[in-house]
């Protein structure tokens, strides 16, 4: 016998604390898990238990109403407060129960034949209960419904009397709106306690009988949980304190979209992800406007690019994909050319479409130079450079003003940008593009070449890759951009890619004609808390309530809606200690880390 045992055993000792004792265990030199998990003391009472620092009372159900709802349950197991619940389904035999229930419709049957025989009004109720019995009694005779006693036992938990009575009022409302009435187990605590334990044991035996129809309803799992058996961890379910785990790529497409105001937590989410993620294989690369994603990149060893005028690292837009296996040379130079033209129209603040045949085939005679044609192997063959092109465009009839307009990006001040040949290695699991130093002006420019050069490393290999852009709404004020980003959430399953866009306004992005398919050809939808400004298109794009309207304008930090499919819960997003010490963003935090790291290299 263990000393949970024993404690539990010493009821005729009369009322008061039984402490477990060291002696008792030193003693018999065992030490069992019952020992270890038991409460450090138990007081018995005829109302309740105290458990050595909280207090318990149990409640068992006495009747239920004529017809049960589905998940009716629902309610008590969805409160937010700290109870047990025990079920106990005693099936009986059908041919006793048969027996008894022919003996019951003959007690109706005479009952209805003796008020017609004194000329009585007519009784409902007895009406009601004689067909009831018939339709039970046919269903037990034809194996579709069976019987049981079924025991369904509450105990709450309170730290003292005054929490304890409150959430048992909170119960009792609950239940007793439903015509479901709960009794607590007086002078029988200690057999409630028991059958609360989960060891299957029915102490309390207080039963009522019902049929698999509304027994079905009082099965306990209906809180709502959206999650799957992998992935990584997004957050909490604020409902009932479950768990959203999603592995992003086992749903129907790979892409995410995040809508908060600023200082929502929405960059604190995505590199939570982006960090889990790394830890399950999944290779990153993420466009960063404000230089938010350095330290992470620094703390799982990842590269880290600064794309600005005077920086270092260079993407030539000029360079070709190598064609995969099942692609034609010619396919892959058109399609980066009409790519091109895009680009140019972004540069070139929008193209005539004069201008824009020009452009055109200026681009095709450019790489015609270098010997790269429809027909030729171009796989190893040196790119051209942005002045290249400003060239042949020099030579062309009609070009003068946009060789003046090109001449910025090849002799001006934006000179260093473009022109050169690209030197950024991508080969790591975790790659960040820093534009914080870019002038606002050239950032739409610089995230569309960015964009178009991962998107072309994404085709060569197949791997599981992220790639996350923040303030993509920078991206959707261009057509040619925003066309570009919808072409990748539609095709980037095929190449094992998730798209993850992130930006502040839904106002900016749902402007553009790709806003709206790029959210629904998004599997995963993020909405964090919203301004009063901006929360009417919310609620009408993504089809919210007025309470979840209302929910997000009162969020927290961190906390906000959580869409699957058309399936969605609210959420609280959730880091470990060590998670928050390297993708924190909160000012305070980050100086305050700096501070240690400098003092901990002037200690060394």
């Amino acid at each position: 016998m263990s000393i949970f045992d024993k404690i539990l055993g010493k009821k005729d000792e009369g009322p008061g604390i039984t402490p477990t004792l060291p002696q008792e265990i030193y003693e018999t030199g065992v030490l069992e898990l019952q020992d270890i998990i038991a409460p450090s003391a138990l007081k018995i009472s005829p109302n309740n238990i105290n458990l050595g620092g909280k207090i318990m009372k149990t409640f068992f159900v006495i009747s239920y109403p004529r017809f049960l709802s589905d998940n009716w349950f629902s309610s008590v197991i969805n409160l937010d407060k700290e109870f047990d619940v025990s079920i106990f389904i005693h099936p009986i035999e059908t041919e006793k129960v048969l027996r008894q229930f022919q003996k019951k419709v003959a007690e109706v049957q005479s009952q209805i034949m003796t008020r017609e025989e004194k000329g009585f009004v007519r009784d409902p109720g007895l009406d009601a209960a004689y067909q009831n019995l018939e339709d039970l009694r046919d269903k037990l005779q034809q194996a579709q419904e069976k019987l049981f006693d079924v025991g369904v036992y509450i105990s709450i938990y309170g730290k003292d009397d005054d929490e304890l009575n409150k959430l048992e009022s909170e119960i009792r409302s609950i239940l007793e709106s439903k015509l479901i009435y709960i009794r607590p187990s007086l002078f029988q605590q200690e057999q409630g306690f028991r059958s609360i334990l989960p060891l299957g044991n029915d102490l309390l035996n207080v039963h009522s009988k019902l049929n698999s129809a509304p027994l079905s309803s009082i099965f306990p799992f209906v809180s709502f949980d959206l999650t799957s058996d992998k992935g990584i961890l997004y957050g909490v379910n604020r409902h009932n304190s479950s768990l959203i785990i999603f592995d992003r790529f086992s749903l129907a497409n790979y892409n995410s979209v995040t809508f908060a105001k600023s200082g929502a937590g929405k960059s604190y989410a995505i590199k939570l992800e982006v960090l889990r993620s790394l830890m399950f294989g999944v290779e990153v690369m993420v466009i960063d406007p404000e230089r938010e994603f350095e330290y992470l990149s620094e703390a799982v060893g990842g590269r880290y690019f600064n794309i600005s005028l005077s920086s270092e690292h260079h993407i030539n837009p000029f360079d070709l994909p190598a064609p995969r296996p099942d692609e034609s040379p010619s396919n892959v130079l058109r399609s980066h050319i009409v790519n091109l033209v895009g680009l140019f129209r972004i540069m070139l603040g929008g193209l005539s479409p004069e201008e824009d045949a020009i452009v055109d085939r200026a681009i095709s005679e450019t790489y015609a130079l270098r010997d790269i044609t429809p027909d030729s192997d171009f796989t190893n063959i040196e790119p051209p450079l942005l002045s290249d092109f400003e060239l042949v465009l020099a030579g062309m009839e009609g070009a003068d003003v946009l060789v003046q307009k090109i001449s910025k990006y090849t002799k001006g001040t934006w000179s260093g940008f473009l022109n050169k040949p690209t030197n950024v290695d991508i080969n790591s699991k975790f790659i960040v593009f820093s534009i914080r130093d870019m002038e606002d002006e050239l950032r739409p420019v610089a995230m569309y070449i960015i964009t178009h050069y991962i998107w072309n490393a994404v085709r060569k290999e197949l791997k599981k890759r992220l790639f996350v852009i923040d303030e993509a709404w920078q991206m959707m004020k261009s057509e040619d951009a925003a066309s570009f980003l919808f072409s990748m959430a539609k095709r980037g399953r095929k190449y094992y890619l998730g798209l993850a866009t992130i930006t502040q306004d839904i106002n900016d992005f749902l402007p553009s004609p790709y806003g709206l398919p790029i959210i629904t050809n998004s599997s995963i939808q993020v909405l964090l808390k919203q301004s009063p400004t901006t929360i009417d298109a919310v609620q009408k794009t993504f089809n919210l309530t007025d309470e979840e309207k209302y929910l997000l304008l009162e969020a927290g930090v961190g906390e906000g809606i959580f869409f699957a499919g058309l399936k969605h819960v609210a959420i609280k997003i959730i880091a470990s200690y060590t998670e928050d010490q390297i993708i924190t963003s909160d000012p305070s935090q980050v100086l305050a880390i700096k501070q240690a790291k400098r003092d901990l290299e002037a200690s060394e």
